[in-house]
């Protein structure tokens, strides 16, 4: 995925070699040369991720860091503090700071590119919570703000995995000083035990148990439902950086090395709490204050009204950040004489499964509406043209694939659906309205030119067998 990362040094040639690695891999890079432009470019440009110099001249990067972590607008931007320091002070200063990693020069390459990823898809993530709290706040539902710095850290439950006995003992005694609530498993299978019971504010990993692979545990537990949102960190050796990048591309949030320092665990993991309360009390705020007046009562998914204002909020944010976001208007097929034939109670049982199919086939920060009646749409924020096709394919098979299960003689009814996208970039003069009436008129085109077919503005109808390997669903 694309970002826009700000790397700040004071010395050119770092700059430059820092740009070159990251532009290599598709990144768009900002510079800055000073504290003060820094925060300036913060201001202006709104990074996703900020590469940070810690030894510069007049204003450091410990307090380039402090100042953006202070600003409620900026503190969510992740800060990865990069420097020639090596002392466990030194990390535990920029952490306490409000820094997300501490990378040592000469960086490691394959570090930096897996804390890189593994950062911005958390910055994906909460923008796109944070939007939609901005939006239940304009909408009047709910005027609370919230910061990761201001977020507490005590009385967190944490689960470490990990079967060194001097280890655990050593951990005990560091979280007590923030009365946490520690629970020890020595083997993966108690891990699991343990989580079925109870929910965990943090996972420690070791990547070190004897007899078995603590990565191949930090896949499951990221992939497992009841732990899928909770911050990992891993325990590990200088020899497992490999290991270690591998496990920040699959989900892990953050890790430290042995011998373990009191301080810099400490503060990794207040870090973690910090982050991990921050992006529940969004949730929170969101779910529990527009679930009724902002959602459909039948589908469960957000009605016209939000979705209208969250898309007004997108349009600003892309043309700020010059991204893109797709506009996808589907329509049942033929919904009219399922309700006429099969009566309106089965109408409701497809409209319902209609809108779960969706939901499955999307990404977690995609919004999916009902309209009214038998029409939805789908908003893809910062995605590519090509992807979007292939989302728009993968949805209309999604739908047409399996047949919907329903009260009817047979107990199953085929149903399909067209779609009409626009993808908007870059446009100021555009209006919710008159987006919505593009995506529209593709629709209209997909209708009339044998529906269960998908046509972009622009581009006419997609052609499917171009698309069929990749965007074909498993439903089962």
């Amino acid at each position: 995925m694309s970002a826009r990362i700000l790397v700040v040094d004071d010395i050119l040639p770092n700059v430059k070699l820092l740009e070159a690695k990251l532009t290599s891999e598709y990144y768009t890079v900002l510079t800055a040369t000073s504290g003060e432009e820094a925060l300036a470019k913060v201001q202006a440009d709104s990074p996703d991720i900020i590469l940070l110099d810690v030894m510069m001249p007049g204003m450091d990067g410990f307090e380039v860091c402090r100042r953006i972590k202070a600003d409620p607008a900026r503190a969510h931007i992740p800060v990865v503090m990069v420097t020639a320091l090596t002392d466990a002070s030194d990390k535990v200063r920029g952490l306490q700071a409000g820094a997300d990693d501490f990378l040592s020069k000469p960086v490691n390459d394959i570090a930096l590119m897996a804390r890189v990823r593994s950062l911005v898809r958390l910055k994906m993530t909460i923008d796109e919570w944070r939007v939609r709290e901005n939006t239940a706040s304009q909408l009047g539902v709910t005027d609370e703000q919230a910061t990761p710095m201001n977020e507490s850290v005590e009385r967190a439950h944490i689960l470490v995995v990990e079967d060194q006995d001097f280890e655990i003992d050593k951990m005990d005694s560091i979280f007590k000083q923030d009365s946490d609530t520690l629970v020890v498993a020595k083997t993966g299978m108690q891990a699991m035990e343990e989580i079925s019971k109870n929910v965990f504010d943090l996972l420690i990993i070791s990547l070190n148990l004897r007899g078995e692979d603590g990565l191949r545990l930090c896949s499951h537990l990221r992939s497992n439902e009841r732990t899928r949102s909770t911050p990992i960190l891993m325990l590990a050796t200088e020899d497992d950086m490999p290991r270690v990048a591998h496990g920040l591309e699959i989900g892990a949030h953050d890790y430290i090395l042995r011998p373990l320092d009191r301080n810099e665990i400490l503060a990794r993991v207040r870090s973690q709490i910090r982050r991990k309360r921050f992006q529940d009390r969004l949730r929170s705020n969101y779910e529990i204050s527009l679930s009724m007046a902002l959602t459909d009562s039948l589908t469960g998914l957000y009605n016209r009204r939000y979705m209208e204002v969250h898309l007004q909020k997108l349009l600003q944010k892309n043309l700020e950040h010059n991204k893109a976001l797709c506009v996808i208007m589907l329509d049942i097929d033929h919904f009219k004489s399922v309700n006429d034939t099969h009566g309106h109670g089965v109408g409701d049982q497809v409209l319902k499964t209609f809108a779960d199919r969706l939901k499955d086939n999307l990404r977690s920060f995609d919004l999916v509406a009902r309209m009214g009646g038998e029409e939805f749409v789908c908003i893809l924020p910062e995605v590519t043209i090509e992807m979007a096709h292939i989302v728009a394919e993968r949805l209309r098979h999604a739908i047409a694939d399996k047949p919907f299960v329903c009260n009817t003689d047979s107990g199953l009814l085929s149903i399909t659906t067209s779609l009409g996208a626009a993808i908007i970039q870059g446009e100021s003069n555009q209006t919710v309205h008159s987006i919505l009436e593009r995506a529209d008129k593709c629709l209209y085109e997909a209708k009339h030119g044998g529906r269960n077919c998908t046509v972009f503005e622009g581009i006419g109808k997609l052609d499917p067998e171009k698309f069929i390997q990749i965007s074909r669903p498993t439903l089962e």
